[in-house]
This record gives C-alpha cells, structure tokens and sequence, in this order.
C-alpha cells in the first residue's frame, strides 16, 4: 500500500494510516492477508519517504503512532499483518546521526556513515557514479572528508562494517515488533555493505 495515495481520512488530499484503517473491510474483502505499507517514519521527502529522518516515530503527515496502532490491531482483528518499509543502507541528511557526524569528527555516529578521504588529486576518492548518474561522494567542507551516496546527496550510505549500526538496527526491529509489526520489506538489502 502506496499509503499517500490509498486513502485520505481526512480530505487534505493526501494519504494517511486512518484511511487504510478505514478499509479494512474492503482489503479483507479482497482476501488479503498481509499489506505492506511503503514508508511511514519521517522524512524530509526527498525521495519519497526513503530518506529516513528517525526510525522509531510516524511521518506526522501520515499520521501518528497512535494510528499506526489502530491499524495493526484493527488488522489483525481481521487476520491481516502489517509490514513495513525499512531503509537501513542510508538516512536522511536530516537524521539526527548524520547531524552529528557532521557535527564532530570524532563522534561515535561519524562511524556509522561511509567516509573517505580526497583522492591525490584532491577530488573524490573514487569514481564511483549514485543512481542519479552522479557522482556518490559529497564533500564535507567543514571535515575534508567525502561522505558516500549511493543515491541523493541527502541520503547518506551508512557503515555496516560497524556493530554499532547493527546494534541501532537490532534495537529499531525490537521496536517496531513490540507494537505488533509482523516483518519488514528491507529497501537496497543488496548494497548494504560497502
């Protein structure tokens, strides 16, 4: 379920979890047993919700995580499972780990994104290309390093060679499963590792 577009609950035009809630009925109807909902934490909507901002709250256009706990239970109340999208191959430039990272070299967040230094020549330290056919690195000017995105420059490729990410990763499916989530679609889980 594309959620900004299935149903608007409210009549702003635009999709939100009430709407789904409201047509429980018509998807059991249908037979489903299972609906995957596109990505419903915050985000600055660069790219549609893929660029995550925090991964334990609702993107308040949306809805709120009181609504999301409506439609789990009202879901499963019909024998419906909810999935959701999950982004961990990048944030947001505006996720709070990004920001410090950015903030201070010496930050433990600064390890959970991909840095590299200039090239010799002082460009970028590959000729790596993103999905746009751009290049993936974007220089931090305040830290001299490249920073690596594999799609928008504000949407920072994070470091899975570090446990940190995948303890902050662990603790984010542990939330999410404590509020009755039954699974996730794992968005990029091929580009994971770098």
């Amino acid at each position: 379920v594309y959620v900004r577009s299935f149903a608007d609950s409210d009549g702003d035009g635009y999709g939100d979890l009430p709407g789904i809630t409201g047509k429980l009925d018509y998807l059991a109807w249908l037979g489903i047993d299972c609906i995957w909902l596109s990505p419903t934490m915050p985000s600055p909507d660069d790219d549609w919700g893929y660029d995550v901002a925090s991964y334990r709250e609702v993107h308040p256009a949306l809805g709120s995580m009181a609504d999301l706990t409506t439609l789990v239970a009202e879901a499963s109340r019909r024998g419906i499972r909810v999935l959701l999208d999950l982004v961990p191959n990048h944030t947001s430039a505006a996720h709070p780990w990004f920001a410090a990272a950015l903030a201070d070299r010496s930050a433990p967040a600064r390890d959970y994104y991909v840095w590299a230094d200039p090239a010799p020549g002082g460009g970028p330290p590959n000729n790596w290309r993103d999905a746009t056919g751009g290049p993936a690195w974007t220089l931090d000017d305040r830290s001299g390093q490249y920073y690596l995105h594999n799609f928008l420059p504000s949407q920072p490729d994070l470091n899975w060679w570090n446990p940190a990410v995948h303890r902050e990763f662990e603790e984010i499916l542990r939330f999410w499963f404590d509020r009755g989530i039954a699974g996730f679609r794992i968005d990029v889980a091929h580009g994971l590792y770098h």
